[in-house]
């Protein structure tokens, strides 16, 4: 098939923002960054807002396999990676893979996995591949992790370490929907059947081929000056204690890659930095003690508005 233009994803995006998840237009567009620029996104919402369908629906609307894990206290790493198990007729141990093997995971309430569990999802986010018994199996591409945690409960839950969160790269809540399409999707009901009946939009060889675009995408000196300035400035902010890191700068470059190829550009504008710097470096912030009431994307935002936007 040839490789999917730019306007196939901008179809999915209207398709799945405008017409069955009214209201996360922004959750969307940032999901298909994240799967363009090769990462991660971690949903931070309250329960019921529609994390889990909006990962449903982007597996079906983009024609990926769709593997789920439910995050409980006792789920076992084996649950995530797969196991081996002997076959006594063939005198053999065959490996059967668990739910990390598809395009798509869905790790919902990741935050109630205990931290060995949580640790298993390490190396198949950052490296593609997954090590059970000695034996490395990869992972099938494209690969995209959809994790979600609720931000408000405590009980049972596990915080992520900042190791587990930098491996997301991107970090966003939905929020709630506009009060007319909240209304509108009351009456209605779930949208999970429908969902269902969404025709695949794109194969996995036109989202490869896309992903092939964005190194085409210019990245030029002075946006590279002002990714640079920006992780030097939360470094320095006196309401900080870690700042980005040299990988945070790198993944704000190749999401904002993605959504310069969104707009049409060859070449990452400051405002395409911009659009995708809250969600990529908030969570990877760590506040001071003195200062762990604020919330991060508060302070980074002050930060982009203090740093001086570069002109052509």
């Amino acid at each position: 098939m040839a490789p999917a233009p730019r306007e196939h994803l901008l179809d999915v995006i209207d398709t799945l923002a405008n017409r069955h998840l009214q209201g996360k237009v922004r959750a969307v567009r940032l999901a298909i960054i994240a799967l363009l620029s090769g990462g991660h996104i971690l949903l931070e919402d309250i329960p019921g807002l529609g994390k889990t369908t909006l990962a449903l629906a982007l597996a079906r609307v983009l024609g990926l396999s769709f593997g789920r894990v439910q995050c409980t206290s006792d789920l076992l790493p084996s649950d995530i990676t797969g196991l081996s198990i002997y076959r006594r007729e063939d005198h053999r141990f065959e490996f059967l893979p668990g739910p990390i093997f598809h395009n798509l995971v869905l790790v919902d309430e990741i935050n109630r996995a205990m931290p060995k569990t949580q640790s298993a999802l390490l190396e198949a986010m950052e490296e593609r591949r997954v090590t059970v018994e000695g034996v490395t199996h990869p992972l099938p591409e494209p690969f995209l992790v959809i994790a979600t945690q609720n931000p408000v409960e405590q009980i049972g839950t596990f915080s992520l370490p900042e190791s587990q969160l930098d491996r997301f790269s991107l970090c966003t809540g939905i929020g709630y929907p506009p009060p007319a399409v909240e209304k509108a999707i009351i009456r209605g009901g779930s949208v999970r059947e429908q969902i269902g009946q969404i025709p695949p939009l794109l194969s996995q060889a036109q989202i490869l081929a896309a992903r092939a675009a964005l190194r085409e995408v210019h990245l030029g000196e002075k946006v590279t000056d002002y990714i640079h300035a920006l992780a030097e400035a939360s470094r320095a902010h006196p309401a900080i204690l870690t700042g980005v890191s040299t990988r945070g700068a790198i993944t704000l470059a190749e999401t904002a890659r993605a959504a310069a190829y969104l707009a049409g550009r060859g070449f990452v504008a400051p405002e395409d930095v911009r659009q995708v710097a809250v969600a990529a470096l908030a969570h990877r912030l760590i506040l001071r003690p003195e200062h762990d009431g604020r919330r991060k994307e508060d302070v980074l935002r002050l930060l982009l508005k203090d740093l001086p936007v570069p002109r052509d």
